[in-house]
């Protein structure tokens, strides 16, 4: 699942939304780092809407414009939290490691320890 789609899904976890919402909740949600332009969220939306993840709520015109408001399915809320729970694994797992790394002599920068007995980027000697 791509970024985009995760925080459109995140955004209509709760409620539905309209495209413009959409955009404002996305933005929140990932504080900042993602931002759609509207091409993009549409081709989000109608591969999500493909996939039977989001499903088109209602039609509103509201100052001569038409809205749509899209809602997120049950497959749509068990796909984004299994995304979730995978995300939040791998989470836990780089944590861990970094945790784990600092702990090791020699495994990073300015630390003491043999010659080659850290872990290099390509798991050898340079």
């Amino acid at each position: 699942m791509t970024q985009a789609a995760f925080f459109v899904l995140t955004a209509l976890a709760d409620q539905p939304r309209h495209g413009y919402g959409i955009l404002r909740e996305v933005e929140e949600l990932s504080e900042g780092a993602v931002q759609m332009r509207v091409g993009t969220l549409y081709g989000v939306l109608d591969r999500l809407t493909a996939d039977e993840l989001i499903v088109l709520d209602r039609e509103e015109v509201q100052q001569g414009r038409l809205r749509r408001y899209y809602r997120l399915t049950d497959e749509g809320a068990a796909a984004l939290d299994a995304e979730a729970e995978r995300l939040a694994a791998g989470a836990s797992a780089a944590k861990r490691r970094i945790a784990e790394g600092r702990r090791s002599p020699g495994s990073a920068p300015g630390t003491t320890g043999a010659p080659g007995t850290g872990h290099g980027l390509a798991g050898g000697l340079a």
